[in-house]
């Protein structure tokens, strides 16, 4: 009877370093308890890292985006390995799948070249100059137009993850009188 109530419950996706899964670049993580604690009364969580599913391994050199801010390239700091196309492909998949999982909502790791939201630094001639969106959070924001999204960050204030919680729950319902 429990399994039923934990397989009913709505899905979100979160970047995995955030659940504490060592995926992250220098091999560690950033998981934040309060939050996966939280949201997991709530929500089925569905970890997503970019980096580990497009098959780059862990630890790996550091990453940055670089050139257009509407169209960067993602880019190894040290070797200069363009890193674009490899996690082009692997959000083309992973939107398929997290559709078909039919997410209500997703919590991306700020900063970060693939799932940073608001401000990712975009580097013109080894300068930041202008501010983006992370390559795989771009593509979910692309695909699911109307989903409640946000960065870990903001939901450190219990009033705006409060918010997020409740915008969740509207989603879903809206999904479901669809």
């Amino acid at each position: 009877m429990g399994g039923d109530f934990v397989d009913n419950l709505i899905k979100i996706g979160i970047s995995s370093c955030l659940c504490g899964e060592k995926v992250r670049y220098d091999g560690g993580h950033k998981h934040e308890r309060q939050l996966t604690e939280t949201l997991g009364k709530f929500f089925t969580l569905l970890p997503v890292c970019p980096e580990v599913g497009s098959g780059m391994p862990t630890p790996r050199e550091a990453m940055r985006l670089e050139g257009n801010r509407a169209h960067p390239r993602l880019m190894t700091v040290e070797s200069r390995i363009d890193l674009t196309d490899q996690m082009r492909s692997y959000c083309v998949e992973k939107v398929a799948e997290l559709q078909r999982e039919e997410i209500c909502g997703f919590v991306f790791k700020m900063n970060s070249p693939s799932s940073g939201l608001h401000r990712v630094k975009v580097y013109n001639s080894g300068m930041p100059v202008r501010y983006g969106r992370g390559l795989f959070a771009a593509e979910i924001v692309k695909w699911f137009p109307h989903l409640p999204v946000e960065e870990e960050g903001v939901l450190a204030d219990a009033i705006l993850r409060e918010n997020f919680i409740e915008r969740v729950f509207t989603y879903s319902r809206w999904k479901g009188s669809r």
